[in-house]
């Protein structure tokens, strides 16, 4: 979520979350068991919404060990659940992720003999995945409720070859102001991943409304609020907005897997998918949002290939009154292959490629 944390900090803001921070690639906010499957129904931006058990710094093991070990583990994990252990350390004094995972797992068991008074733990119920994160000698520990991450909306069991993530999709949704009247375009549309997200939001289908969560399971969660959350975003859905998309691609074969993945979604009907080159495109109506993901050398293409698409785009992408185009690439001469100036740059992260997002809506 590296470039997208102020989307997510107001996304999370609207849902009714308090307390909300963005920091580098992680936002902090606080709320109740409503407020956490809330936002893992409905956000189209985060990956993973974690429950954040202690932070503190450590500069040892034996200061891992004790300062894991104080943490009220037992609120959350019951006697017989599982609580495997993963994490990232990046520049600090404890640099061995295996070591690190079998101190704080020790830990935690130690703790919970104290509350449970059991000397073995069968490990046969619900899971509680815990996950560290050691940056600079600090170290965040915290309970992971969602499972899977949050971009497995459950449409897209295929993709083309070089797919964008649906977060990152519904990031260029949301940097594109789309809404439920919209028309959008994506001339590069591949699996369809751009438009079903931009479908979704103007229907205000929730993402994650029809998958399961790791809190599915949980003992502490009621299942009344899950319920109620479920119904009320179920609820909200809307099906008569005026909303439409139009995809094409060259590749028939991704353009099939784009339709699939449109009905899986339940928003086949606001979509529209046909054979074309990008050299043929044209934004038909008075009022378009063209977004898109185009292939580059990293990905699908040789440089030379991506270059030339590029300079196409730019003799495509027409300035209209009532049109804007958003490109992201990691291209840094984009602007002079496309023979404009953005008016509008930001910085993103497509996996791990840096990329630009180059907006157009003068």
């Amino acid at each position: 979520m590296l470039g997208i944390e102020g989307l997510l900090a107001n996304e999370l803001r609207f849902m009714g979350a308090e307390n909300v921070t963005a920091e580098n690639g992680r936002v902090f906010f606080e709320g109740d068991e409503h407020i956490l499957v809330r936002a893992n129904i409905k956000s189209r931006l985060a990956e993973r919404i974690l429950i954040v058990m202690g932070i503190f710094k450590a500069f040892s093991f034996d200061e891992l060990f004790e300062k894991t070990k104080a943490l009220e583990w037992d609120i959350l994990i019951g006697k017989n659940d599982k609580f495997p252990v993963a994490g990232r350390s990046l520049d600090s004094k404890l640099t061995s992720i295996p070591d690190c995972q079998k101190i704080i797992k020790k830990a935690i068991v130690e703790k919970m003999k104290q509350k449970y008074n059991i000397q073995i733990f069968p490990e046969t119920g619900s899971t509680y995945q815990v996950r560290f994160l050691i940056l600079k000698n600090s170290v965040i520990l915290m309970i992971d409720t969602s499972g899977t991450g949050l971009h497995k909306r459950g449409y897209r069991e295929n993709a083309n070859d070089a797919p964008i993530k649906e977060t990152l999709a519904a990031a260029l949704v949301e940097l594109s102001k789309v809404r439920s009247s919209h028309t959008v375009y994506d001339p590069m549309c591949g699996s369809g991943t751009i438009l079903i997200e931009a479908a979704m939001k103007a229907m205000n289908i929730a993402p994650g409304l029809n998958r399961k969560f790791a809190f599915d399971d949980w003992k502490n969660i009621d299942k009344a609020v899950i319920s109620s959350e479920r119904q009320t975003a179920h609820a909200d859905i809307r099906t008569d907005c005026e909303f439409i998309g139009f995809g094409s691609d060259i590749d028939k074969f991704a353009l099939r897997t784009a339709i699939e993945n449109a009905e899986k979604a339940g928003v086949k009907d606001k979509l529209r998918f046909e054979k074309k080159d990008i050299k043929d495109f044209v934004a038909s109506n008075e009022y378009a949002t063209v977004i898109c993901n185009p292939p580059y050398g990293e990905r699908l293409l040789t440089a030379s290939e991506a270059t030339k698409i590029y300079k196409t785009m730019g003799n495509v992408f027409i300035p209209k009154p009532h049109h804007s185009y958003t490109i992201i690439t990691p291209e840094d001469s984009f602007e002079q292959l496309f023979g404009r100036k953005a008016d509008k740059r930001r910085k993103l992260y497509n996996g791990t490629i840096p990329c630009q997002v180059y907006m157009y809506f003068r």
